[in-house]
């Protein structure tokens, strides 16, 4: 391009990486606090190094993309919502609430899962997180802080970091207040009661222990309490405080690029550069930062229960839509409006078509060709996507063959669509339903496959053939639902009664969708017969 800049952003980020001369494998790098809910928002880095690493991949390097569950860190509040291992989300009320407030202050790897399912409430977490990314199809390696601690791999850079001690203050200091000559980089965990304790007393570099007093750890602007207990813990026994743990990340896994949000990069990715370069002698990953995105207009929030799960958005649609979701500008804000999924959908589907030229769009084009077939498992021309509300139509009825019929009626599909395509197509009709029920929106009614009883008099029945009789000559829904009130017209009939009379007839209810238009999307006999109380 003539600004120097690939077409899509993953191959400018692939340019920097290639540039520094990395050995293979190059190493991609996310990471959470496994604080809560695992929810859409930690995609964002599991996403955006997903469609580098492909880049990498096309290019010939071999590629580790990890992803490290930082649990080590040490609960400091307790979470609203939580997720059980088959994603329905619970309050507190519903788990073992106290397992979490008993344990302030200690690692989410010592802290007993809430619903006894695994070994500990960060494992619990980290699982939930590892199941998401599979579920999306991207293939991430999660790397555990704390076994990172206990198997001595962090022995080093932790004797290193403390070794310079005094540098190690000094550049603290410059993006952190409270930085005093008592400041150690080391976080020891109590061997009484398990908490994280920030007061060391004395660093013995040559037994590589550090002496302590449990008096708790500041959390937020609140303080947790320790239970005072003086003891001596060993560099596996405890960890570095953030700020030096994420540079320390890079320096053990050789991490040659993090994306992350842009809270990072206005806090702990400036101080992570400096305390890489001059206190680790390493140089720091490659950075890429990325704008944050709501969810339906709010900030997403284990703590206040704004969350989306990976799992509830793909009963809604299909991977590649929410792989495109994350293709998009990274720089640019953007909203996940769940009532308005279609939209997204809709998008995607352009995208795709723009890909095969059947949709021309100067702007997206370049983009189009180059990441469409990172969002597909195989590129194929001849898919059939059904528009994300008409499958919603269709999901209002559970007929197969019905739902054949009404797709072929409006020519979405013909003679020469393959069976896969057909049977792939209609896959989306189930999210579709499924979305209209959370919704509850205009498409949440079921068309009765069977004809109701009714009983109406003769002049709404006379109204009802001659709709049948002009929906038999082929008009589209606009102008069915124009006739409707014609028709009502014609037959001295309160438009609403006619109206509810065809409610009855499909829905077997007094409301619904806009008749006329849902009736142009059905099969036409079947409409047709159903009017005329035939089937």
């Amino acid at each position: 391009m003539s600004d120097g800049h690939n077409a899509f952003w993953a191959d400018d980020i692939a340019d920097e990486i290639e540039a520094r001369d990395p050995d293979d494998p190059i190493v991609i790098k996310g990471g959470v606090s496994p604080s809560g809910v695992p929810h859409l928002g930690h995609f964002n880095e599991i996403m955006r190094g997903y469609f580098v690493a492909r880049v990498l991949r096309e290019r010939g390097h071999e590629v580790r993309q990890v992803f490290t569950s930082d649990d080590r860190d040490a609960l400091r509040s307790v979470p609203q919502t939580l997720a059980d291992s088959d994603w329905n989300l619970v309050g507190l009320g519903d788990v073992d609430a106290g397992a979490l407030g008993r344990n302030l202050g200690t690692p989410y790897t010592d802290i007993p899962d809430p619903f006894g399912e695994t070994d500990s409430y960060g494992a619990h977490f980290t699982d939930l997180l590892a199941q998401s990314a599979e579920a999306v199809g991207v293939e991430v390696e999660m790397v555990s802080n704390t076994e990172l601690y206990e198997s001595g791999e962090f022995e080093a850079v932790t004797r290193t970091v403390l070794e310079r001690t005094d540098l190690a203050r000094e550049v603290l200091a410059e993006y952190q207040d409270g930085v005093d000559e008592s400041y150690v980089p080391f976080m020891p965990q109590c061997s009484e009661c398990g908490r994280l304790t920030q007061d060391v007393r004395n660093v013995d570099l040559d037994a590589e222990t550090v002496d302590y007093r449990c008096s708790g750890l500041d959390a937020g602007g609140d303080h947790i309490d320790g239970c005072g207990h003086e003891g001596t813990a060993t560099f596996r026994e405890g960890k570095l405080p953030w700020r030096f743990e994420w540079p320390a990340q890079w320096a053990v896994l050789g991490v040659d690029f993090e994306p992350f949000g842009k809270d990072h990069a206005e806090g702990s990715w400036p101080s992570g550069q400096e305390i890489a370069r001059r206190v680790l002698d390493i140089e720091p990953p490659v950075p890429m930062t990325y704008e944050w995105f709501t969810l339906n207009g709010e900030p997403l929030s284990s703590s206040s229960g704004n969350v989306v799960t990976v799992d509830e958005v793909l009963a809604l649609l299909e991977p590649e839509v929410l792989r495109y979701f994350f293709v998009r500008n990274p720089k640019r804000a953007k909203d996940f409006d769940v009532e308005r999924i279609d939209l997204l959908v809709d998008e995607f589907d352009r995208f795709e078509r723009i890909y095969f030229g059947e949709a021309e769009d100067e702007d997206l084009k370049p983009i189009a060709d180059r990441a469409y077939p990172f969002l597909v498992d195989e590129v194929r021309e001849e898919r059939v996507r059904l528009p994300y509300t008409f499958a919603a139509v269709l999901g209002m009825t559970d007929d197969h063959d019905l739902r054949v019929r009404m797709a072929r009626n409006q020519g979405f599909i013909d003679d020469d669509t393959p069976e896969w395509a057909i049977e792939e197509a209609l896959d989306r009709v189930e999210r579709a339903r499924t979305w209209a029920e959370r919704m509850d929106n205009a498409y949440n009614y079921r068309l009765q496959a069977d004809r109701p009883e009714t009983d109406f008099d003769d002049d709404v029945e006379a109204a009802l053939d001659d709709l049948a009789d002009f929906v038999a000559e082929g008009h589209d829904g606009e102008e069915i639902q124009g006739q409707m009130y014609e028709t009502a017209r014609d037959h001295d009939i309160e438009v609403g009664d006619f109206f509810a009379a065809g409610y009855r007839l499909f829905f077997d209810d007094t409301e619904g969708p806009r008749l006329g238009e849902f009736l142009g999307e059905l099969d036409e006999a079947f409409v047709v017969k159903r009017l005329r109380r035939e089937d």
